[in-house]
This record gives structure tokens, C-alpha cells and sequence, in this order.
């Protein structure tokens, strides 16, 4: 079963005759990912890989029924794109561009709550739910995709979208299957959290543990921990909080746009020691990850 995805969710790509965006299309229905239209502006009429281009996302929507869309536009793009997707009654965005100025991505998800819209991203790989569908560019190649995630019982869900296929990678070569795994995106605002995320993890019976990928900055690791502490019966957590690097060398730069660290607050130690006190199981190093999920699902106790 898993969360946000499954068989029969019909995906739009809005921006499709891009290049990394056709590339991504090619891969995911090599997958068996159902993409079933694209959008580029002025373009309707082609064809990429098959599939019809329209020039808006209502035609698509009629003629397709479409219920997911995949945003590979330039960042100044993704605000309209968004509004039309949500206006024409899309539930899920996954917005794979990278810093979109942070007032469009407010603008967005105020819509996006009014409309009963999820959105991931931006600057997310994606959503795959293993050997069901992916949307977004998750896993590469469908070799690739098949290699790193298997079916299983374990939720993912990660700031970093490579982490997201390392951690699938990490599981599945250690015999520990996947749901659905999420990369939420790193840029500092973004939709669906793993506070949000979670929330669906807890109520979908085919997942009976979740992996958190942290890093530091922001503060939705903390956001989680404090509502993790407050459920009566939650589901296990294992969490890794990459970056400890950051800490120990003063100035080191870190990847994502969201790792802006305050004192006392956002780093990495600080984000580990929270999450212990709410319960949640942190691994110190990430290999380190697979025994603790073992003895959580065979109901035996982490040391």
C-alpha cells in the first residue's frame, strides 16, 4: 500500500521537453511509473517518448485524468505551474526545481492547504513506492531504481534526495525492504515535513518502521520530536543525522540552501540528542541503521 502513491496514480510532467525532464520520463516508464501526458507552454501538439505535450494542464487533465505531476521547470516557472497544477484539482506536486524564491514556495503551499493539495519539493527527487511506481526523478534508471529499492515494510523519509537512494541502497542490500520513500527536499521551505509525512506512515498498515535522513539546519527534525514524544503508541523511528562535519569545523559549507545553523539550535548534535529523548532510535553511523530496523521489527529491544 504504502503513502501518496500507488498503481493508479497517473502522473503530468510540466516541463517535459526539458532535457533533464524527458531523461526523467524515459527512466520512469521504463520503471512502470504511469506518465501519461507533459506540459510545455507553446509546445502542445509534440510528442516526448510517446506521450502527447499539451500547452496547459486543464487539456491534460481532461483528456487523462490525471492525479500527480512532476514540476521540472526554471525557478521562476514553478510558482504558475503549481497554481495551474492545484487549480485543476492535481493532489500531488513533486517539485524537483531547486531554489524557487522562497515567497513563491509560501504562496504555494497556502494554496496548496486551501485546496486539500500535498506537496513535495521543492527540490525534491521524488516519491517511489518500490516495484509499484515513482514520481520524479528517485532511483535514475530503472536498473539503478530496481538495484537500490525493494518492496518492503520500511518507510523512508530524507532531507537529501542521494541519501534517499543511499539509505533504499543501505536497506535492500541488507535484506530490509521499503513502502515508500520520500525526498522532501533541501531548500529552506518546503511542503509536506516529516512530521506530515509520518502522520500517513503511522496510518498505512504496510509500514511498520520508519528511517528519518536529517541535516542540520531548520528546525523539522526538532518539529518531530516533539510530536513523536507526544503520541501514545507511535511507530519505531531510526534516524541519521548526516553533517556532523559541520560542527567540528567551523565554516564548512554543507550541501542544501537549508543548512543555515543557529547557535545553539539546527546542528546536528543538538537535532541527535532530541530525537533520542523522544524516543526515537538515532544511529551514530549510518551503516548502522539496518541492525536497529532488524530488532524493531522483530519486536527486539535496540541497544
Amino acid at each position: 500500500m504504502g503513502i501518496l502513491i500507488d498503481q493508479h496514480t497517473a502522473i503530468l510532467v510540466q516541463g517535459i521537453t526539458g532535457r533533464e525532464a524527458s531523461h526523467m520520463v524515459r527512466e520512469s516508464l521504463e520503471y512502470g511509473a504511469r506518465i501519461v501526458a507533459g506540459i510545455t507552454p507553446g509546445k502542445g501538439g509534440l510528442k516526448v517518448e510517446g506521450l502527447p505535450v499539451y500547452d496547459c494542464v486543464r487539456n491534460a487533465v481532461q483528456q487523462h485524468g490525471v492525479n500527480a505531476t512532476v514540476i521540472s521547470v526554471p525557478p521562476f516557472a514553478v510558482l504558475e505551474a503549481a497554481l495551474e497544477a492545484i487549480e485543476n484539482r492535481i493532489k500531488l506536486l513533486v517539485i524537483v526545481t531547486e531554489r524557487v524564491p522562497r515567497r513563491d514556495v509560501a504562496e504555494i503551499l497556502s494554496f496548496a492547504s486551501e485546496q486539500g493539495a500535498t506537496v513535495i519539493g521543492p527540490n525534491s527527487l521524488g516519491v517511489i513506492s518500490p516495484g509499484v511506481t515513482k514520481v520524479g526523478s528517485i532511483g535514475g534508471s530503472a536498473e539503478n531504481t530496481n538495484r537500490s529499492f525493494t518492496p518492503g515494510e520500511v518507510g523512508v523519509i530524507s532531507r537529501s534526495g542521494g541519501m534517499t537512494c543511499e539509505i533504499g541502497n543501505l536497506l535492500t542490500q541488507n535484506g530490509i525492504g521499503q513502502s515508500t520513500c520520500v525526498s522532501v527536499g533541501g531548500d529552506p521551505l518546503i511542503g509536506s515535513n516529516f512530521t506530515e509525512l509520518f502522520r500517513l506512515y503511522q496510518d498505512d498498515p504496510e509500514t511498520k518502521a520508519v528511517v528519518l535522513l536529517g541535516e542540520p539546519g531548520g528546525g523539522m527534525e526538532e518539529e518531530f520530536a516533539e510530536f513523536y514524544a507526544a503520541q501514545r503508541r507511535p511507530k519505531p523511528v531510526a534516524a541519521f543525522i548526516a553533517g556532523k562535519f559541520v560542527e567540528q569545523m567551523p565554516g564548512t559549507r554543507f550541501g542544501h540552501a537549508a543548512v543555515i545553523v543557529q547557535e545553539g539550535r539546527g546542528g546536528a548534535g543538538s537535532k541527535m540528542q532530541v530525537l533520542r529523548k523522544a524516543g526515537v532510535y538515532v544511529a551514530d553511523e549510518l551503516s548502522q541503521l539496518p541492525n536497529i530496523l532488524r530488532e524493531v521489527l522483530g519486536n527486539g529491544h535496540v541497544h
